[in-house]
């Protein structure tokens, strides 16, 4: 009697402990569906390391860390749960690195805009102002159509949010104009 009330216990904790977090993914979809928000995307997972191999160049993609396998799948599913979803992706934007560039290939089935506002910050401090101050501005802005998403690196979401995106992670943006926002949000839709 006693084991089957703890059952019931710990599967009733286990079921309100998830429902909050399934409830705010499907907020935040509805609210991507309704189109005119900023979706950060940091780039898929890579070949292991961190930061890029001494003499990289952002216009060879070999001296680069890139996507593993595994980060091209999650890639592929992140663009699956939108047009699951049938959320509207207006203009696409990415960092010139190109693990952020394939990320958003993959994802949404064509070649992003690309934008040194999105560039990788890690081990590149002296670069965040000058940045920033190009990144604040997209943000802010309300998208013509759809949403907007801008494929970046966890460092420059973090600069330009406080949040530190996982790989593949959404930071959704509600733009209020003037290099202006609020974040409504963030998920994994890769692993949804």
């Amino acid at each position: 009697m006693m084991l089957n009330r703890m059952s019931r216990l710990l599967t009733l904790s286990v079921v309100l402990a998830w429902a909050p977090v399934a409830l705010a993914d499907d907020a935040l979809w509805a609210l991507l569906k309704q189109g005119g928000q900023v979706v950060m995307i940091r780039h898929a997972l890579t070949t292991s390391g961190v930061g890029d191999p001494e003499g990289m160049k952002l216009d060879d993609c070999a001296t680069q860390r890139n996507l593993s396998d595994e980060g091209r799948a999650h890639a592929r599913q992140l663009g699956e749960a939108f047009r699951q979803r049938g959320v509207a992706v207006g203009q696409l934007l990415s960092s010139p690195w190109c693990r952020s560039i394939e990320t958003a290939k993959l994802a949404f089935g064509k070649t992003p805009d690309v934008t040194p506002a999105l560039g990788n910050l890690f081990g590149r401090s002296e670069e965040a102002g000058r940045q920033l101050a190009g990144l604040r501005p997209l943000a802010g802005q309300k998208p013509v159509t759809g949403n907007t998403v801008m494929v970046s690196h966890g460092s420059t979401i973090y600069a330009l949010t406080g949040i530190s995106p996982d790989t593949a992670e959404m930071v959704v943006l509600t733009p209020q104009g003037g290099g202006r926002f609020k974040v409504a949000g963030r998920m994994a839709a890769h692993k949804l």
